[in-house]
């Protein structure tokens, strides 16, 4: 039975994270499919760009949610036992999110999942990452520097909440993965060519 209910949330997770909000507002609320205009991904920041602030709003409040659903679902399923299974959780619903079964396996790049995670697993730690998030994003207006900022402080955050290997180890994991998904993004910014908040990409 324990190993069934640890299957359930991990598959649960999984299938949460690889829920394409992005997708379903851009279509609903623009008739846009994102995956065909600007950067092609289903994330927030380019459904922001192509399809507007109801889309984008929709995305980001969607996306986070479902990773902070998937970690709930572990603590409510496995109760005073979860021990770091919640962990577990919410990292498969970022990896669902950045490679999602619905769509072949090419979703987004895990900013706004992750968020959501770490605000369900310790609310001070997800709060002090999205603050970091907004500042950055308020002062460069840059979506992917905000990102990797906020990313980049992530391992000090859960060393300073919770300073145990398996925590630290899962923090450093995500941030690794974060950069990772962001390699272009780091090319346009070392080559000034990164768009910033505000700015539409056409379709193409």
């Amino acid at each position: 039975m324990r190993a069934l209910e640890l299957f359930a949330v991990l598959l649960v997770g999984y299938l949460l994270g690889a829920l394409p909000i992005g997708l379903f507002a851009s279509r609903w609320l623009a008739g846009v499919d994102p995956r065909k205009a600007g950067s092609r991904n289903i994330g927030f920041t380019n459904v922001l760009r192509v399809a507007g602030n109801a889309a984008g709003s929709v995305t980001l409040i969607g996306d986070m949610g479902k990773g902070a659903l998937a970690v709930l679902f572990a603590r409510l399923l496995l109760g005073s036992t979860a021990g770091d299974w919640p962990l577990a959780a919410g990292g498969a619903a970022i990896l669902g999110h950045i490679y999602p079964l619905y769509l072949k396996f090419k979703g987004g790049k895990g900013v706004a999942t992750s968020l959501g995670v770490f605000l369900a697993v310790d609310l001070i730690l997800g709060g002090s990452l999205l603050a970091i998030w907004l500042f950055s994003a308020a002062l460069w207006r840059t979506s992917s520097l905000a990102a990797m900022i906020a990313f980049a402080s992530l391992p000090i955050l859960m060393w300073i909440r919770h300073p145990q290997p398996i925590p630290l180890a899962f923090a450093l994991a995500v941030s690794g993965l974060i950069a990772y998904r962001h390699l272009n993004n780091i090319r346009r910014l070392l080559a000034g060519t990164e768009p910033k908040f505000g700015v539409r990409r056409n379709v193409g």
